[in-house]
């Protein structure tokens, strides 16, 4: 099995365990989202370390170790992206399980288990054309003021949404166009998404234009751009100008 076809199999069967937890009725709001992510964590963990036992593994459910700094090959998954999401029975919640190489986000799957369906970096599909107005993604509870001030200034439509994994795919499936966010992150909120995105031939860096890197000592990413490639310059422009504002 190969790693994008072990990723894309790990995160759908992480989804079908979440799907199973929900519908037990044994728990409910935050309950839920603490039994999903450690049910699901618990597998990913397992399986991760069976399947490919000499490289690194982070998770947001598990207790750092400095023992994947010195890994090439670093797995870095969240079983549930959007807890909260999870736990209110919706669907904009994910899966992550990505593989970081050197840094970077190589090999990538993105679990949708609400919408039953899983994106993955090894079965690239083609992205829509944008419309006339674009559309950016923001947090369906915390908008980010530099997405509010750029999305004023190129005339786009905010589109609000749960997790992270879930906005990232809504690029990819051509459902938004673009996806700003500052603020403030994990890796393991961006490393799957960012593989597939890639993958889709999206744009993706920090909100200055930097690399996003992977495998870090602090694991904290402030924040990330996800966008098609014709509108990256575009974005990155008023995203410092807002900057140099404030």
């Amino acid at each position: 099995m190969t790693d994008a076809e072990l990723a894309a199999h790990l995160a759908e069967c992480a989804g079908r365990i979440l799907l199973e937890v929900r519908a037990s009725r044994m728990f409910d709001g935050k309950a839920l989202g603490k039994a999903g992510d450690a049910t699901a964590n618990e597998f990913l963990v397992q399986a991760l370390r069976s399947q490919r036992p000499e490289d690194g593994l982070l998770s947001e459910e598990s207790k750092d170790t400095e023992e994947r700094l010195g890994k090439e090959r670093v797995w870095i998954v969240d079983p549930v992206d959007g807890t909260r999401e999870y736990g209110e029975e919706r669907s904009d919640w994910a899966v992550h399980v990505g593989l970081a190489m050197a840094g970077v986000a190589t090999v990538g799957a993105v679990a949708l288990p609400g919408m039953d369906l899983v994106l993955r970096s090894d079965r690239p599909g083609t992205i829509p054309a944008a419309p006339a107005t674009l559309r950016m993604l923001v947090s369906r509870t915390r908008p980010a003021a530099e997405a509010v001030a750029v999305s004023k200034a190129i005339g786009a439509e905010l589109v609000p949404m749960g997790s992270a994994g879930a906005k990232a795919m809504a690029v990819v499936r051509g459902e938004a166009d673009i996806y700003l966010h500052s603020g403030g992150q994990y890796e393991w909120d961006s490393c799957a998404p960012v593989a597939v995105a890639l993958a889709h031939g999206l744009h993706c860096s920090r909100i200055d234009g930097s690399p996003l890197v992977y495998n870090r000592r602090d694991t904290y990413m402030p924040d990330l751009l996800i966008c098609r490639k014709e509108h990256a310059a575009m974005v990155l422009e008023e995203v410092a100008k807002v900057d140099a504002a404030a």
